[in-house]
């Protein structure tokens, strides 16, 4: 395959480990079976295989009601359509008086302010003409009059008489309203469906729409609602809100299935009441607003001032229709096969809880968590040093002169700490005991000339990886390379072959190959014999002068090689090796 420095040309795949089990397998198919069956009825039950669209809608209402009240200091009066609620529609909204206070013949001209909304004065100082304020009827003309027997108040410009009532009567005047019928009508549309309908059904006939009425239980779906009905459905008292006034929600939801198998939709109707019902809970309680109706007598503008309370109707339409979708379906499934990782999450933690064997938790570990070390330390062993020392690579700085990370003991010689197997076996057959400590190695030191600054043994080369600059030892002395252990071990061809016939018993040796694979051999020789086991997952360095030394004695026929390329396992592991 070629160069492929993208990883276009890869593919990676999870790591599966398999327990033979009946208990954790049938623990896992029955949790698999419970997300499938919450699965199921969650794509049922909230529709998730339709993709759906928000309503647009337009209200319009109709009130019908007449009521006759006997207004005190006017008399009766009749309230049909026009008076108490045909001028006051709103968009989505209508208003029905329920309650009045009624002040005749007003005119302008000057008054005394009634009291609390006047200014109280003594006399003409206290007064200040062209001023005016929220609770004041009129601008004040700098006058103090008398407003009763007892006092006196700033006289103002306005209508007059000022209207003096403060509080609503009681009962309501307008009871009767109660009884007064209201129709709504609603249209929708949902635009991504080109789908239209009103809450008027085509089965509704006109006979029907004459009598009927809503009603919870026996008929709810008429569109014509009695204003006390709807009162009562919102759980108040329409006796009670007619005093002073409200506001009343009515709302209209539309969830409407457009599959043809499941067709539906159809409005429902809820109420509630919106504002702050307690008096004392708030300052302005209620709703009210004042209207004039204007006329002249005796050539004078006069009007009636009412001051009306009632309850606002807001009509407010949510709806959401759905139709299949195969998207819509494809996407939920996708989504929801996550959750089977919930069978495979709660089944780890069971194994390693205390409900499982210590022993099957320890094999069950060892099979799925694989530890990778950290490739970037590298292991040193200095021959004039009894530890191994872990550094990190530097691109800069010579690994001769690296700090190192950590500094731990080195075992040899010690059968617990460092396996006979492989090379290993071969060495001690070939050896008939385990190497010595370097006191025993008598070491010589033959000149070398054009050394290396970090050279210590006289037999370094020079080389541009500052990760392959590193010698042999830490201060100045004798090199290994020429001591009879090295010889023996590193250089001895009976012995490397002896180890790579034990890896490949038909390993033929005759072939060009022959002096690569003594030389890879030699290195893992070399490294298991200086570094042991005991290298804490970090790649064992060669030294510079051994490299060498083991080159010349096992070269490459093109003079070319590969150098250093770090792996954490480079011991006597079949095929693998320190790169140089």
């Amino acid at each position: 395959m070629g160069c492929d420095p993208l990883g276009l040309c890869q593919y990676e795949t999870a790591k599966l480990v398999r327990i033979r089990s009946a208990r954790l397998g049938s623990l896992k198919w029955a949790l698999n079976a419970l997300i499938f069956l919450f699965i199921g009825i969650m794509l049922f039950w909230n529709k998730e295989y339709q993709e759906h669209d928000l309503v647009v809608s337009s209200v319009t209402t109709k009130v019908k009601g007449v009521a006759l009240t006997q207004v005190p200091e006017v008399g009766e009066m009749l309230w049909d359509m026009v008076d108490h609620s045909g001028t006051f529609q709103g968009k989505n909204s209508f208003f029905v008086i329920t309650n009045v206070i009624v002040t005749k013949k007003q005119k302008q001209g000057k008054c005394p302010e009634g009291v609390p909304n006047g200014r109280l004065c003594q006399s003409d100082a206290d007064c200040n003409k062209g001023e005016w304020d929220q609770s004041s009827h009129g601008v004040q003309t700098g006058a103090c009059v008398k407003s009763d027997v007892t006092k006196k108040t700033c006289e103002v410009f306005t209508w007059c008489p000022v209207e003096n009532k403060r509080k609503p009567p009681r009962p309501a005047l307008l009871m009767a309203a109660e009884n007064f019928t209201v129709l709504i009508k609603n249209n929708i549309r949902f635009p991504a469906f080109s789908y239209i309908k009103r809450n008027i059904l085509p089965d509704m006939k006109e006979s029907y729409l004459k009598s009927c009425t809503f009603n919870r239980r026996s008929d709810p779906l008429c569109p014509i609602f009695r204003l006390g009905d709807i009162v009562q459905e919102a759980k108040e008292n329409f006796t009670e809100m007619a005093v002073e006034g409200g506001v009343m929600g009515i709302q209209i939801n539309w969830d409407c299935d457009l599959d043809r198998l499941f067709h539906k939709c159809r409005p429902s109707y809820s109420f509630r009441r919106l504002d702050e019902k307690e008096t004392n809970r708030t300052l302005y309680p209620g709703l009210n607003f004042r209207f004039a109706k204007y006329y002249t007598e005796n050539g004078v503008e006069t009007r009636t001032l009412y001051k009306a309370y009632g309850i606002r109707f807001d009509v407010m339409v949510f709806g959401k229709a759905g139709r299949f979708s195969i998207i819509q379906l494809i996407i939920y499934i996708g989504s929801t096969l996550s959750y089977y990782a919930l069978t495979t999450l709660f089944i780890d933690w069971l194994i390693g809880t205390s409900c499982y064997a210590k022993e099957a938790q320890r094999n069950y570990s060892e099979r799925k968590f694989e530890t990778l070390d950290d490739h970037n330390l590298l292991c040193v062993s200095f021959v004039d040093e009894d530890a191994l020392r872990l550094a990190k690579v530097s691109r800069k700085k010579r690994l001769q002169e690296v700090k190192p990370e950590s500094v731990r003991p080195r075992k040899v010689g010690n059968g617990k700490s460092q396996p006979v197997t492989g090379s290993l076996w071969a060495l001690a057959t070939a050896l008939h005991a385990p190497p010595k400590q370097r006191a025993d190695i008598a070491l010589q030191e033959p000149p070398r000339s054009e050394q290396p600054a970090w050279c210590q043994c006289a037999r370094c080369r020079p080389s541009d990886a500052p990760q392959e600059q590193l010698c042999c030892r830490q201060s100045r002395g004798r090199c290994i390379s020429t001591s009879p252990a090295f010889e023996r071990l590193a250089l001895g061809r009976p012995l490397l072959e002896s180890v790579l016939l034990y890896r490949d018993p038909l390993l033929d040796l005759s072939t060009e190959a022959a002096p690569r694979l003594l030389r890879h051999c030699a290195y893992d020789v070399y490294i298991d014999w200086r570094f042991g086991a005991e290298r804490e997952g970090a790649c064992p360095v060669v030294p510079s002068c051994c490299v060498w030394r083991i080159r010349e004695e096992y070269p490459s026929p093109d003079g070319r090689y590969r150098g250093l390329r770090p792996a954490s396992k480079v011991a006597l592991i079949p095929g693998a090796h320190s790169g140089c």
